[in-house]
């Protein structure tokens, strides 16, 4: 089977009826033929859950939606890719075009929302911004500020019992020594503290003094002892957000302090968004077990399980089953939104590209998205996409964004 729309018409159908063997039986065959096809269904499975399925579908008129693609296909679209595949809209079904426009969505960041798609004219920005890239800076126990892009690789630091290295990757690696020979006074090390910092346009990873790997996403900071205590548990405060994977050790529990819970694991995979300007804290666990606790002493503890994502508010946890991949996509050098509003991407939007943002319209708030986009985009392409659904405009003065919603009356 090498034509596109039957092969999207038949993904998208088994899609929406995983239970029928007969249709499983002919994705499974198409799969196993080329690494290319098994990407390609990846893809279309994985924007079809991202997208919420046959919820989100019930909510696109498909012809309207089909038949305003393929409008803007024949035009200079600037994706390549898209208007190479002329895909025949008219003779797809209702889910085979739903297909088609997620999986524009998810290869081309062609975004849509609630609202349909629009073909007005673009409007030139009058600046722009660059991505965020590798950048913090490392605070010493002693007080003394380390700004790590702007060193070489190698020893950061050396002084007696302890090495901090800049590996080429741009990781931090602690080593301690001479602790077993009595040269150097373990508690010192203890008692002594380091922190990461990132900037807004920032992200770095840092491996702890017990093997523990920390990527932190930007305008974050991590804290964080030179060695920790033998039968203590290994403490850490983070403010912002960061993903860890934490080296198993039972004798000594890790844990993750921020404003407002901590978490504690033996060793694990899983991501802590705790910024300030958010109005909740999200704890996504990716492998093994978590245990968050509110501050609050009216708030019980739970325990997540791998998939799960703990939404600690005023009223406490609400625990639910997530896309992982949705929670770290920032690590993995997307944005991904699952009908999330643009004011919660653009305070994304603008720690990442360390831009201001402002309203001139506060129903523009509320307009919610499905789709993914790289990060390493420039802020203006980025932008783009959400125009291109006809319910937002902006404009870029300097580091400044202003956001308007759109009359579509």
């Amino acid at each position: 089977m090498t034509n596109k729309p039957e092969i999207l018409e038949l993904i998208a159908k088994y899609l929406n009826n995983p239970d029928d063997l007969e249709l499983k039986s002919q994705v499974d065959s198409y799969r196993t033929q080329s690494i290319e096809n098994e990407a390609f269904f990846k893809e279309i499975e994985r924007v079809w859950l991202l997208s919420g399925q046959s919820a989100i579908l019930a909510s696109i008129d498909q012809n309207k939606a089909a038949l305003n693609f393929q409008k803007r296909l024949s035009k200079n679209t600037q994706s390549a890719p898209v208007k190479k595949a002329k895909l025949r809209f008219t003779k797809l079904t209702r889910w085979a075009a739903a297909a088609v426009i997620f999986i524009a969505v998810a290869t081309t960041a062609y975004f849509y929302s609630t609202g349909g798609i629009s073909g007005k004219k673009i409007r030139p920005y009058a600046s722009d911004a660059l991505p965020g890239s590798n950048k913090a800076v490392l605070v010493l126990a002693d007080g003394r500020k380390v700004s790590l892009n702007d060193i070489n690789n190698g020893d950061v630091l050396k002084e007696a019992g302890l090495s901090i290295t800049k590996t080429s990757d741009g990781q931090l690696v602690y080593t301690v020594s001479d602790i077993a020979t009595g040269k150097v006074n373990n508690s010192n090390l203890n008692n002594a503290l380091n922190t990461i910092e990132t900037p807004k346009g920032g992200v770095w990873e840092v491996k702890l003094p017990d093997g523990s790997s920390v990527w932190l996403n930007a305008a974050s900071s991590l804290t964080y002892p030179l060695s920790f205590s033998k039968g203590q548990k290994r403490i850490v405060e983070l403010k912002g957000e960061a993903y860890f994977e934490v080296k198993e050790d039972k004798l000594h529990p890790f844990v993750v302090k921020t404003i407002k819970q901590e978490v504690e694991v033996l060793g694990t995979h899983f991501n802590i968004n705790a910024y300030a300007d958010e109005a909740t804290v999200k704890t996504t666990l990716l492998e093994g077990s978590v245990k968050v606790a509110s501050y609050q002493a009216e708030h019980e503890p739970e325990i997540l399980k791998p998939g799960e994502q703990s939404i600690l508010t005023a009223k406490g946890f609400d625990i639910k089953q997530v896309d992982v991949d949705e929670a770290i996509d920032w690590k993995n050098g997307y944005f991904m939104f699952n009908n999330e509003k643009q004011e919660s991407i653009m305070r994304k939007i603008a720690r990442w590209y360390n831009v201001q943002v402002e309203y001139a319209n506060p129903s523009a708030k509320e307009v919610t998205y499905y789709g993914s986009i790289s990060r390493f985009e420039n802020v203006s392409k980025v932008l783009r996409k959400f125009e291109q659904t006809g319910e937002v405009r902006f404009e870029i003065n300097n580091n400044k964004i202003t956001v308007y919603k759109e009359d579509n009356e």
